[in-house]
């Protein structure tokens, strides 16, 4: 079964997805914040991480440099879920690798077909 880390901190879009991804057949675990998944990360890797940018504690920019900076090695994507623009995460973005973008609101339609081209070639 493929495991998906999801982080978000507004509990209701956490709900609703993992019980989307869940009726796919997915892995779910789920952090309300980015300091949490990455304390998470250091028992054990996702197939994919999930994380939302604007969080307390650490925010999902934050989520992603740590992770590259920590596990250099990781081989798992991330997507980002985001309402800004992409051109204001070219900078930091360029530098994370296997990372891609999802605009909010979040399809769940989008996100599975996401998920499957991205399990199909992996």
């Amino acid at each position: 079964m493929k495991k998906i880390m999801l982080v978000d901190d507004e509990m209701h879009v956490l709900r609703i997805m993992k019980l989307s991804l869940e009726k796919q057949g997915y892995d779910i675990t789920t952090c309300n914040n980015g300091q949490v998944a990455f304390e998470a990360l250091a028992q054990g890797w996702p197939d994919v991480l999930i994380t939302d940018i604007q969080m307390p504690r650490m925010t999902g920019e934050e989520l992603c440099k740590n992770i590259e900076l920590e596990y250099p090695e990781r081989s798992f994507l991330i997507i980002v879920l985001t309402s800004r623009t992409e051109i204001e995460h070219r900078e930091w973005s360029a530098k994370i690798k296997n990372l891609q973008f999802l605009e909010k609101p979040v399809s769940m339609r989008n996100l599975i077909s996401m998920l499957e081209d991205y399990f199909a070639q992996h």
